[in-house]
């Protein structure tokens, strides 16, 4: 599976509050998202699900190859019916998000790509059974399903409290958005961007600050 510049951005930029103590990584594919966590606060320990198999051996050797196999714990599961018995501080998802593009002939990049295998309703409950009532999620969507989503928090007592707008240049529409909820209510999210590169092929300064700690060369 491929590491995408949006998923480092999602590892990078989501807040690990001083609580944070147990994360779940809902369809966690290469393990990327829980070992950039990892990296970021060795303290925490994560629980990371996949449901597809390919991706949960990938997701299982990196975390295997990598200095902290003792602290991401790699589940095959279906989210929709994990129950780990304890909740969560933080839960973090770049999940499935093409709604109405066309299917790929291969099944397990369905699965990574499409809503076929779940729903945003789906990954919203998964996310309510499974968080503390003090702790937070921190999910990546692209900017048109990010609208579609927004509009199902409330329904399942959800409040953003903050997001980051992704543009790929300054002129560039927004690409993605990360949104970072709870259940604790807030009158307003607070809102930044991010512009990944400069109008020619140079990255940010603002990109670099954030990825530099991940990317051997920026």
């Amino acid at each position: 599976m491929k590491v995408t510049t949006d998923a480092c951005i999602l590892g990078a930029w989501t807040p690990l509050l001083p609580g944070v103590k147990k994360v779940l990584d809902i369809g966690t594919g290469t393990g990327l998202l829980s070992l950039m966590l990892t990296q970021r606060n060795p303290g925490i320990s994560i629980d990371a699900v996949e449901l597809e198999h390919a991706a949960l051996e990938q997701a299982t050797e990196n975390v295997k190859n990598s200095i902290w196999p003792g602290r991401i714990k790699v589940i095959e599961a279906d989210i929709k019916e994990y129950d780990s018995g304890y909740k969560y501080d933080l839960i973090i998802s770049n999940p499935p998000f093409f709604n109405n593009s066309l299917l790929s002939s291969k099944d397990p990049e369905n699965l990574a790509r499409h809503t076929i295998s779940l729903s945003f309703s789906e990954l919203l409950k998964a996310i309510q059974v499974n968080l503390s009532d003090t702790g937070y999620a921190s999910v990546l969507l692209p900017c048109p399903e990010y609208f579609q989503f927004y509009e199902l928090l409330s329904d399942v007592g959800f409040y953003e409290s903050r997001k980051l707008l992704i543009k790929h240049t300054i002129h560039s529409e927004v690409k993605r958005v990360i949104s970072v909820f709870g259940k604790t209510k807030r009158e307003k999210a607070i809102s930044s961007e991010l512009v990944i590169k400069e109008d020619g092929q140079n990255y940010t300064a603002a990109f670099k600050e954030f990825l530099a700690h991940f990317y051997l060369y920026l």
